[in-house]
C-alpha cells in the first residue's frame, strides 16, 4: 500500500513536470520551456512569457512534453560501445553515443550541528565561523534552523562521567523531534497548513537524475516505481553530524605556526638563491598583527554521527496517516503529524575525535585587520578539522561512505581529493548500477582503481591560497588496478 501511494503521488507530480518541453544542450545544461519553432539553424522557445532562440548546434536533444524526443547532436563522450545504466533504464550505446551528459550519483543528505561552550574563550568566534562553513559539496544540505546546542559542562568532578556529552546530544535530538523535522523538510512541509509536496525530492532528482532521466524512467518498463525507490533511498541516507569543537589552550605552542613558516621561507631562499627577506618580513609582521593565541589556534573536534530511520513501515505510516496537500487541507492530519513523538526517529552510528594540530597563517590575508585575520584563522582550523572528522567517519562506517562518479576514463578521473582523504595508498572499487527482474537497484564491483602519485587534487579549504601541490588540478587521476570497460558515471567507493 505504501509503495502504491507514493508511486501515485510521484505520478501526479511528474505529470505536472511534463507540462513543458525539455531542451538538453550539448554541454549538459537543461532548459525547461515550450518549444514554439524549429528552424534551419535555430530553435525558438517560450519561457516565462518571453521568446528566446538557441542555435541548433548548441542542442543535443529535445524531450517534448508528450514523451517524444528529437536528437540534434552528440555529447562530448565518444568511446567504445558500452553498456549503459542510468536512472530507470539500461541498454547499450555505440561509439559516440550520448550515454551520460553529467555523471550522477546517490548523494547522502547532511545536517550539521555545533556543540557550543557558552562563556568560554573563543566561543563566539567558533559559533560565528561554524555558521559560515558550508556542508561538504559531496552531500546535499539538509540543515534545519536549529544549528547549535549548549554543551554539557559538569560543575564538579562528581558530575563528570564518560558519555555525558553524547547523552546531552541525544536528549537535544529527542526533545526537539529532529527526526520528524528532517522528514518534514524532505517533503517541503508548509508549517502553517501542514501540506506536503515532492518539490525537494524531485529537485534532488530521485537518484540525482536530471529531468530527462526522470522522463526516461517514466517511459521504461520499470516506470514511476523506479523514482519511488530511489526517493526513499535518498531519504534513508539522511545523516546528522554533531560537532563538539573545543579550543585547546596550549601556550607552549604560541608562535610556532608563523615562526616555523618564517624559518621555512628562509631555508627555501638559501636553497634556491632567491631573496626571501621581504617574504619573511611580511610573515613576521603578521605575527605581530595577531594575538599569540590566534597564531597557534588549535581545536579538538568530536563528531557524533546519527542517521534518520526510514523504513517501509515508517514510510507507510507517513503516506497513509499524514499526507495532505494545499489542494486538500486537513487540520486533523496536520495536528496528528505535529504531535507524533515516536514514529520518526534517528539512530546513533558512531563518533570520531580529531585534532586540528598547529595550523599556519598560509592562505590567510595577513594584510587585513586583526578581526578579519582572527576569523579566517579560526574558520580555516575548524573547517579542516570537521572535514577530517567526516573522512574518518566514512572510513569507519560503510553506510556513511560516499559513492562518487567517474568524470572521465581517459584518463580515469573523479572529483574527489585530499579533502575526502584521498592518498596514493588508497584503493577504490568501481561500481556499476544494475537492476533485477523487479527493477530493484544494486551495485556490482567491476574493477579497482588507485590514485596516481602526484595527481591527487588538493581541494582542502584554502589549499589554492597556500599554494599546495595539486591544488589546481580540479580532479584526482586514478590508475587501473583491475577491471575494464569503465565509463563516465560509474561510481567509485573507497575500500579497506
Amino acid at each position: 500500500m505504501k509503495r502504491i501511494l507514493f508511486s501515485f503521488l510521484c505520478f501526479l507530480f511528474a505529470f505536472a513536470v511534463q507540462a513543458q518541453d525539455l531542451i538538453v544542450k550539448s554541454n549538459g545544461k537543461e532548459i525547461s520551456a515550450k518549444v514554439v519553432e524549429i528552424g534551419n539553424t535555430e530553435v525558438k522557445y517560450e519561457q516565462a512569457g518571453q521568446i528566446y532562440s538557441l542555435p541548433k548546434s548548441d542542442i543535443l536533444r529535445i524531450i517534448y512534453a508528450n514523451g517524444k524526443s528529437e536528437t540534434f547532436g552528440q555529447s562530448s563522450y565518444k568511446g567504445a560501445p558500452v553498456e549503459v545504466a542510468s536512472a530507470g533504464w539500461k541498454g547499450t550505446a555505440g561509439a559516440g553515443a550520448d550515454i551520460s551528459l553529467e555523471p550522477k550519483y546517490r548523494r547522502s543528505s547532511l545536517y550539521s550541528i555545533l556543540v557550543k561552550y557558552a562563556s568560554t574563550e573563543f566561543c563566539t568566534d567558533i559559533v560565528d565561523v561554524f555558521y559560515s562553513i558550508p556542508i561538504p559539496d559531496k552531500f546535499d544540505d539538509h540543515n534545519l534552523k536549529i544549528r547549535d546546542i549548549n554543551a554539557y559542562i559538569p560543575r564538579n568532578a562528581e558530575q563528570q562521567k564518560a558519555g555525558q556529552q553524547k547523552e546531552n546530544v541525544e536528549n537535544f535530538l529527542l526533545q526537539n523531534e529532529i527526526g520528524r523535522r528532517l522528514v518534514a523538510k524532505w517533503f517541503d512541509r508548509d508549517s502553517r497548513s501542514g501540506a506536503f509536496n515532492l518539490n525537494l525530492i524531485f529537485e534532488r532528482g530521485f537518484n540525482n537524475a536530471s529531468v530527462s532521466d526522470i522522463r526516461i524512467a517514466e517511459k521504461s518498463a520499470r516506470g514511476i516505481p523506479a523514482l519511488a525507490d530511489a526517493g526513499e533511498e535518498l531519504i534513508g541516507n539522511t545523516f546528522i553530524i554533531v560537532n563538539d569543537i573545543r579550543y585547546v589552550d596550549k601556550d607552549k605552542h604560541t608562535g610556532l605556526a608563523t615562526a616555523g613558516l618564517a624559518s621555512s621561507i628562509s631555508e627555501l631562499g638559501a636553497v634556491t638563491g632567491v631573496d626571501t627577506k621581504e617574504a619573511v618580513k611580511e610573515v613576521n609582521a603578521a605575527r605581530s598583527a595577531v594575538s599569540k593565541k590566534i597564531e597557534g589556534f588549535e581545536v579538538n573536534v568530536t563528531s557524533y554521527l546519527y542517521r534518520l530511520n526510514w523504513t517501509d513501515d515508517i514510510a507507510g505510516v507517513f503516506y497513509q496517516n499524514y499526507w495532505v496537500t494545499n489542494a486538500s487541507p486537513d487540520a486533523s492530519l496536520k495536528g496528528a503529524f505535529d504531535n507524533d513523538k515516536s514514529t520518526f526517529t534517528i539512530s546513533y552510528v558512531g563518533s570520531q575525535t580529531v585534532s586540528s594540530g598547529n595550523t599556519s597563517l598560509l592562505g590567510i590575508n595577513t594584510k587585513a585587520n586583526e578581526t578579519t585575520i582572527r576569523r579566517e584563522m579560526i574558520k580555516k582550523v575548524c573547517t579542516r578539522a570537521i572535514d577530517d572528522a567526516i573522512v574518518q567517519l566514512q572510513r569507519n562506517f560503510d553506510e556513511f561512505k560516499v559513492k562518487m562518479p567517474l568524470t572521465s576514463t581517459s584518463p580515469i578521473t573523479a572529483y574527489i581529493g585530499k579533502k575526502e582523504g584521498v592518498t596514493e595508498d588508497a584503493k577504490y572499487e568501481v561500481l556499476e548500477r544494475q537492476e533485477d527482474a523487479k527493477g530493484r537497484a544494486s551495485y556490482r564491483r567491476v574493477g579497482i582503481v588507485q590514485p596516481v602519485k602526484g595527481k591527487i587534487w588538493d581541494n582542502r579549504y584554502l589549499s589554492v591560497e597556500e599554494g599546495f601541490e595539486g591544488a589546481g588540478l580540479g580532479a584526482t587521476e586514478f590508475k587501473k588496478v583491475s577491471g575494464d570497460n569503465f565509463y563516465p558515471g560509474m561510481l567509485i567507493r573507497e575500500i579497506k
